[in-house]
């Protein structure tokens, strides 16, 4: 939040984030041997006006192809969602609408439909999930067909399921410099990790045809 607070005041030099940008690119390349196949933004900064642009800009010069765009289908009628935290995801939201175009033009891709602000955290269960994913797939393919996303008959959709599955930290470990935030401390993070490798989730992928695959495999 610091970031966009800084953004917000004229804080930030876009030359200074392109920089740091390609940093982060170069050092993933250095430790890993190849670049990464997906880039985003904590928190999803990379959508946000100006950072979207040398965003772009970083991906197309090193031929990173893939994004995120967090835009939710049905992220409105999630009555259970605290509407402090829905103010927040609905900016983010409306960032993301602005961006769909400055990626486009930069040749950069992003999955069918996105999930995950709706199941996040100790609203994620097996139920959760597939509610998000069946009424995310019906909206997908009632809509007209786009450049970006041509229709969907005949090919495969795909899907970002965003999640955070993990242990909760336990301070001052963890954490970007400031050490952890209160959701990298919560319970919540186990919660996810154990309802993602539920046999019954498993099953339910399977019966639906649902293929697991990492941004590299697309």
């Amino acid at each position: 939040m610091g970031f966009r607070t800084a953004l917000s005041k004229g804080l930030l030099n876009m030359s200074e984030v392109k920089q740091e940008l390609k940093a982060q690119v170069e050092l993933f390349h250095e430790l890993t041997g190849h670049l990464p196949p997906h880039m985003d933004g904590h928190q999803h900064i990379h959508v946000l006006p100006e950072v979207r642009h040398v965003f772009a800009e970083v991906l197309e010069e090193y031929g990173i192809k893939y994004t995120r765009v967090p835009i939710e289908p049905g992220l409105h009628n999630c009555d259970w969602i605290p509407p402090s935290l829905m103010d927040f995801y609905l900016g983010v939201e409306e960032d993301s609408f602005n961006t769909v175009d400055v990626f486009t033009r930069h040749g950069i891709r992003w999955p069918d439909i996105y999930i995950g602000l709706s199941t996040m955290g100790k609203n994620m269960s097996v139920s959760s999930i597939w509610s998000a994913i069946d009424a995310a797939i019906a909206e997908f393919t009632s809509k007209v067909p786009s450049p970006a996303h041509p229709a969907p008959q005949g090919r495969t959709v795909t899907i970002e399921l965003m999640v955070h599955p993990g242990y909760p930290s336990i301070p001052p470990i963890g954490g970007c410099g400031e050490g952890p935030d209160d959701f990298s401390q919560s319970w919540e993070r186990l919660h996810e990790l154990q309802t993602l490798i539920k046999p019954e989730l498993q099953s339910h992928y399977k019966t639906r045809n649902i293929q697991l695959c990492s941004f590299k495999d697309l």
